[in-house]
Order: C-alpha cells, then sequence, then structure tokens
C-alpha cells in the first residue's frame, strides 16, 4: 500500500515560514484581509476526527464474549478469583485520552488463552493533514509490518483483472495455489488458503487478520490472531492467543479467527453507536 510521508516537525517548521512570509500591515507586508481572494488568504484547517475520547477498555468485552473467548472463565470455582479474572488488567498507559488497553490470561484444563485489546486515538498536529489522514498513516505502517501476503490478481471470464484482497480463496486452481505459495511464506501458520493472513473487507474504513502459530520448541505451539481495524482516526487491535496443555497440540485457526473477528467487529459496532 503506497503511503504518503509526513514528518511533523518539518511541516511545522514550514508553516512557520509560511506565516511569517505574509507580514503584517505595520511592517510594510502585505495583509491577509487585503484580498480576501489572493493566495495569502489562511488555508482551513484539516477536519479533526470523529472520535475525541476512548471507551474503558477493560469494560468493552461483555462477559458473554470473554467466555467464549477464554473457556478458562467457567471452570474457576472460586468466585472471587473468577470476578478478577472478568475484570481483567489494563495496560500502562500515560494518557487515556489517547491509548488505552486490557489483557486476560486464563487457565482451562485443555489449554492457557491471553486476550489483548487496545485502542488508540489518532490526532494530527498538523493544520494540513486531518486526523482521519493521519490514522491512515498509522495502520497502513501498522499493516506494513504485518508482512500480509500480497493480494491475489485473477481474471474473470470476460477477461476483466480482478483483484481479491490477500490470502482469500481464488476461484482457478493456478492463482489459488500461488496464493497459498505466497500465504505459506509470509506466514508460518500456513493452512487452507481462506485461514491465511489477509486484508478484511467488513470492518470498518480498513482492516487486516494475521495468524501466527509458533513453532519454536518441542513444547506445545502456541498460536496468536491479530485482528486490527480503523474507524475515523481510533485504530484498535484485538490479539488472542491460545497454547494447549497437550505438546504437540495446535490451536483450532478458524475457530480462533472466528472469536477474534467477532469481538473486533462488536468493537467496532459499539464505537459507531
Amino acid at each position: 500500500m503506497q503511503r504518503r510521508a509526513y514528518v511533523p516537525g518539518v511541516a511545522a517548521l514550514l508553516a512557520a515560514v509560511l506565516a511569517g512570509c505574509t507580514g503584517s500591515a505595520e511592517d510594510g507586508g502585505q495583509s491577509d484581509n487585503s484580498n480576501p481572494g489572493s493566495a495569502g488568504t489562511a488555508t482551513q484547517a484539516a477536519q479533526p476526527g470523529r472520535y475525541a475520547t476512548l471507551p474503558e477498555p477493560c469494560g468493552a468485552v461483555d462477559d458473554t464474549t470473554l467466555g467464549q473467548l477464554l473457556p478458562g472463565l467457567g471452570e474457576m470455582a472460586d468466585e472471587a478469583q473468577r470476578e478478577k479474572a472478568y475484570a481483567g488488567e489494563a495496560t500502562l498507559t500515560y494518557d487515556t485520552d489517547r491509548k488505552v488497553g486490557c489483557r486476560w490470561k486464563v487457565e482451562s484444563a485443555e489449554a492457557t488463552d491471553h486476550l489483548l485489546v487496545e485502542l488508540e486515538r489518532v490526532v494530527s498536529y498538523d493544520n494540513a493533514v486531518s486526523d482521519d489522514a493521519q490514522a491512515g498513516q498509522l495502520f497502513a505502517t501498522k499493516q506494513v509490518a504485518a508482512r500480509l501476503p500480497e493480494p491475489t490478481v485473477t481474471t474473470t471470464e470476460s477477461g476483466t483483472p480482478s483483484i481479491s484482497p490477500s490470502g482469500e480463496a481464488s476461484s482457478t486452481p493456478s492463482s489459488s495455489a500461488s496464493s497459498s505459495a505466497s500465504s505459506s511464506a509470509a506466514s508460518p501458520s500456513a493452512g487452507p488458503t481462506e485461514l491465511q493472513p489477509r486484508l478484511l473487507e467488513d470492518l470498518g474504513d480498513e482492516a487486516f487478520l494475521d495468524d501466527e502459530l509458533d513453532s519454536s520448541g518441542s513444547t506445545a505451539r502456541q498460536r496468536t490472531v491479530t485482528v486490527a481495524f480503523r474507524t475515523s482516526n481510533v485504530i484498535v487491535t484485538v490479539e488472542y492467543a491460545e497454547q494447549p496443555m497437550t505438546v504437540g497440540a495446535v490451536p483450532d485457526s478458524k475457530e480462533m479467527q472466528d472469536r477474534a473477528r467477532k469481538l473486533a467487529s462488536e468493537l467496532a459496532d459499539s464505537l459507531s453507536g
């Protein structure tokens, strides 16, 4: 994804220089008000983002959803311990208006599950760049860091090229094989093509899903599914990980992806409400 370079320091310096060049009526410079239709007229500031605050993260996930993501919650006999597990633990933050998060960790007889939810509200300090545009640039950087497979290009019956989001199933065997090979190289969790790391089209303004399977060592293999999306000037990240208690066991990719995507959709709906 092509991104525009943005250097806050240079932009601020340029804005200051341009402001100084306009001069004033007292020092002989031309006043901005002397000719409202001239190029000297002040440029209107970019629009602020939709969100001015963030929700309390540990209360953003309801108990029913937590029970589905963290099966061990239902196995806890001690009521106080269960309530503490449901409550989660807020991540360290220095500005709750800009970035918040909450994490949960619960053990069951079959696995240990981890859940992390983070929300970041982006604010642009450049009058020429809106909060939404700045958030889009940061999200693009996050997406590039995930190293998703390249989108698959197929040809329809009419001969028109069709570009599918990375990792989605292809209607032609050759394209499917190519996409699968690309996905295998990009992620250690290679499996069915439709479960590979990919862009998501039905979540927020833009979104992606990553799926990684830890293959190091001889212990149980931990799978981590990440769903990230942007809505206006807020970026939301859901990180869901599971490590089985049985050596050699592998967490189910589809089940974990479905759970993570469901939570991400619920968070998107709550932000839009």
